[in-house]
């Protein structure tokens, strides 16, 4: 008999879990429509010679798709005139492009800095960010708060007086609180008049005519009679609204004639009724609002940002069709400080052409929805780490180098140390194999990231070699830290101007978040010798995953 009482224990348990239980609500997936571009320009950022945006990629539906093909008809979707792109470095905004048109351009060579001039281009002007708006300094109030009591004493004076004043409670506009009697609300239910008693107190609260009270109603309170006797109610207030249950057979004017005070018999009275199939819809208005257009469907994929106003105005279904604000006009003229970016032509935004010595180049990000910018720069935490790790990657540049001088060879790897036999005859040693002659690399760059958060640090390096032709080489390399203080490569890329077309440059452009899930992949550019390509490439544990890679400009 010692387990009947566990069992019984268990069973309530189980039968009170659901009560436990809680409801597991599943949110709406988001829906994320992110362009990716890369901006080039020539010249100032704030005011470049020339300049274009070369679109990339476009993530949509949950997948990633060409931008410069997409939706072409003939615009491809990323270049649609009004688009605004946020320019980025890490994540970081640093200004926006306003697109004002789009072209698409046939290499008129085969050869040169010409033959990349094939695609689509979008052209626009770069404005700066809106500066931060400066909180006003506070200064300290020149006049002091005081409260004034009801003799016209201030806070500190009636602090005095409260122990020593006592004519404070003969004050007769001095509020108080009673409990009424039964006697007294009957006299004053009974009687529509002050009475005599009520004249001689009429200082105390309860005696006041224009005192609010709150009394039940009986029945027989809604006869005419009655009404009449206890014409100082509220109920009997010819403005007071009331709300009755009208019937469907009731005539207005029978209804007007007999009861013109009642709310019910107004002509004008606003009435709402539920539709029958019978009826036949010949409200304007409300047509047009039952049937919205694509334009204002919440769920159509856009580019665009849409104000406030834009909204009201697009799910508005009181406004009457016809009628509306002059601002809506789109005929209406307006007028603008310099030239607008949709009116600007070639003229006013020269197009860039080829690839020129001083070119510039920086991510270019387009989202409907406006998000917390994400900084993926991982700052140094001194200059001697800074040097650590430049002379580690140095070390892997300068070992790739070396394999591509010699095909066929791997890098050479940590030489072992000697073995040393103790015999009684002979000790044989080995030799050490040569290091390779260090390559004076040039143009060198070293960045560090953070791809995600908590993610371990990535750096990217490039770097090239002097000469001309096949005695030019490029080299790119990409590392992780495995958190016990070594680098991994992920990428290693090691090419040559003679072979461009075999193993094309790996040109690092920047760290993007192409699918605004606050992770960062890395944007090359992939230049041939009459071609190149963008790609987007993802770094886990170091390993790297080609995730995009855009068509070629031929």
């Amino acid at each position: 008999m010692r387990h009947i009482p566990h069992r019984i224990l268990f069973a309530a348990l189980i039968l009170t879990g659901p009560i436990w239980a809680q409801m597991h609500k599943v949110a709406k997936p988001e829906q994320v429509v992110r362009a990716v571009g890369v901006y080039e320009w020539t010249g100032d950022f704030a005011k470049p010679t020339a300049s274009r945006l070369i679109p990339v990629s476009l993530f949509i539906d949950g997948k990633l798709e060409d931008a410069g093909i997409y939706v072409a008809r003939p615009v491809p979707f990323a270049l649609l005139s009004g688009n605004v792109y946020e320019l980025q470095t890490a994540g970081i905004d640093k200004g926006y492009l306003d697109l004002a048109y789009a072209k698409h351009l046939q290499a008129v060579e085969a050869t040169g800095d010409l033959a990349y001039d094939d695609g689509w281009f979008g052209y626009g002007s770069v404005k700066p960010l809106a500066a931060p708006k400066k909180a006003a300094a506070l200064k300290p109030s020149k006049t002091l708060p005081v409260l004034t009591g009801s003799k016209g004493d201030t806070s500190h004076q009636a602090d005095a007086k409260i122990s020593t004043d006592a004519s404070n409670n003969d004050d007769p506009n001095r509020p108080t609180m009673k409990r009424r009697s039964d006697n007294s609300a009957a006299d004053a239910s009974n009687s529509g008049t002050p009475s005599a008693s009520t004249t001689s107190t009429g200082s105390t609260s309860a005696d006041d005519p224009d005192r609010p009270t709150m009394k039940r109603r009986s029945d027989s309170s809604t006869s005419d009679t009655t009404t009449a006797s206890t014409g100082s109610t509220p109920a009997d207030d010819p403005d007071r609204p009331t709300m009755k249950r009208g019937s469907g057979s009731t005539d207005t004017s029978t209804t007007t004639s007999s009861t013109p005070n009642t709310t019910s018999g107004d002509p004008d009275r606003p009435t709402m009724k539920r539709q029958t199939s019978d009826t036949p819809t010949t409200d304007t208005g409300s047509t047009t609002a039952s049937a919205p257009t694509p334009s204002d469907d919440p769920d159509r994929p856009t580019l665009k940002r849409h104000s406030a106003e834009d909204a009201k105005r697009a799910h508005d279904t009181n406004s009457v069709a016809g009628t509306g604000n002059l601002n809506d006009d789109p005929s209406r003229p307006n007028l603008h400080r310099g030239k607008p970016t949709s009116a600007m032509t070639e003229t006013d935004l020269p197009k860039l052409v080829g690839i020129p010595q001083n070119l510039h180049q920086m991510v270019a990000v387009s989202d409907a929805a406006n998000r917390d910018p994400h900084p993926f720069t991982l700052e140094w935490e001194d200059d001697a780490q800074h040097k650590t790790v430049l002379a580690k990657m140095q070390a892997m540049a300068q070992a790739q180098l070396a394999a591509y001088a010699s095909p066929g060879t791997k890098p050479p790897a940590a030489p072992p140390a000697a073995a040393v036999k103790k015999t009684t005859t002979t000790t044989r040693t080995h030799r050490a194999t040569p290091t390779p002659p260090s390559i004076l690399l040039s143009d060198e760059e070293l960045k560090a990231y953070t791809l995600s958060y908590g993610g371990a640090a990535t750096y990217v390096y490039s770097a090239h070699t002097a000469g001309s032709g096949a005695a030019l080489r490029y080299v790119t390399i990409v590392a992780q830290d495995n958190g016990l203080g070594e680098l991994k490569p992920a990428i290693q890329s090691v090419t040559d101007a003679a072979h461009l077309d075999r193993t094309p440059l790996m040109r690092f452009v920047d760290v993007v978040d192409a699918e605004a899930s606050n992770r960062a992949s890395l944007l090359f550019e992939l230049r041939g010798q009459n071609a190149r390509q963008f790609g987007l490439y993802r770094v886990i544990a170091s390993h790297s995953e080609q995730i995009f890679l855009t068509g070629t400009t031929q």
